[in-house]
């Protein structure tokens, strides 16, 4: 078996050593070169349960929102694992304390439909949306940051910072090829 010398040891790569992240803090990624990658997380919302001149509407306020962008920006849409045995156990506490039949049928079906999404073994996601930007300069990431959230609110979507999990979600996503991890993610603050 063949040894390493100490040079060589020291001059191996680890993954980390490819991602210019610096940290990820205060909603906002910091890349080595003091860039920082931000943006807004969307509340999802179905349009398309609105009547039509409704649908119509809430699309042209979003095309004006996006307008109004004059950075580059990403439009990121993700989907996460959800664990619904809490939504489950949520559900037969409610149903247990209702008295009203007809909202224990309605709260009875739920629980029966999130029994068959666990029967079949499939994967229950939640899609997340997200606008992110990049920028050096903090009072134009906060400046980019209220014009974003107010634009979207006027266009009938509710929204907010990234948080940190948000970004490390995303980012562990990307490097690994949408695989979720089971283990934690690591990362120095050196």
């Amino acid at each position: 078996m063949l040894e390493m010398d100490s040079k060589s040891k020291n001059t191996r790569k680890f993954a980390e050593d490819w991602v210019p992240v610096r940290a990820i803090q205060n909603g906002e990624i910091i890349l080595d070169n003091g860039v920082r990658v931000t943006g807004v997380k969307i509340r999802p919302r179905n349009i398309f349960i609105l009547d039509y001149d409704s649908q119509s509407n809430a699309i042209f306020n979003l095309r004006s929102f996006y307008n109004t962008l004059d950075f580059p920006f990403w439009l990121i849409v993700s989907d996460r694992p959800v664990d619904i045995n809490v939504y489950l156990a949520q559900l037969k506490l409610l149903y247990n304390s209702v008295q009203v039949q007809s909202i224990r049928k309605l709260i009875r079906e739920d629980i029966d439909k999130a029994n068959l999404f666990m029967s079949k073994d499939v994967n229950v996601t939640d899609t997340e949306y997200f606008i992110l930007f990049r920028e050096k300069r903090p009072e134009i990431i906060q400046k980019r940051i209220q014009n974003m959230i107010s634009g979207l609110a006027g266009a009938g979507l509710q929204s907010s910072q990234t948080s940190n999990d948000d970004l490390r979600v995303l980012l562990d996503g990307f490097m690994n090829g949408g695989d979720t991890t089971t283990f934690g993610t690591v990362m120095s603050n050196v």
